[in-house]
């Protein structure tokens, strides 16, 4: 694998609004010490299903972390292979709010756009 591949495998990126809704998140559940649980589960229209969830810390052996915006961001090693090279951002419009991801590995998507095949 060359040392490009390699650098992509390993990357995330957190824009700035996202990282900002996610302090908000943080702030309103009263867990601004925490960091943001990002995976891949089986499931939705496509076959497997991005899920978030707030988390005080990382797993030391299974997880590898990002920190970006002042936002930590933990991936398990098993869905980093799903989510490397994606980019989380956030739109606030109105016509939608709600996070957007932004993933290379993704063959097809739903709708919703919380749902892909890879």
């Amino acid at each position: 694998m060359s040392t490009v591949s390699l650098l992509k495998r390993q990357t995330f990126v957190l824009t700035e609004p996202a990282a900002l809704k996610v302090k908000e998140l943080l702030a309103k559940n009263g867990k601004p010490e925490f960091g943001l649980r990002l995976r891949v589960v089986g499931g939705g229209c496509s076959g497997l299903s991005y899920k978030m969830e707030m988390e005080e810390a990382p797993n030391e052996e299974r997880d590898k972390v990002f920190e970006q915006h002042g936002v930590r961001v933990f991936i398990d090693r098993k869905s980093l292979t799903h989510l490397a090279g994606m980019t989380l951002d956030y739109k606030d419009s109105f016509e939608e709010s709600g996070f957007v991801y932004i993933n290379p590995n993704a063959t097809g998507t739903c709708g919703c756009g919380t749902s892909f095949s890879a």
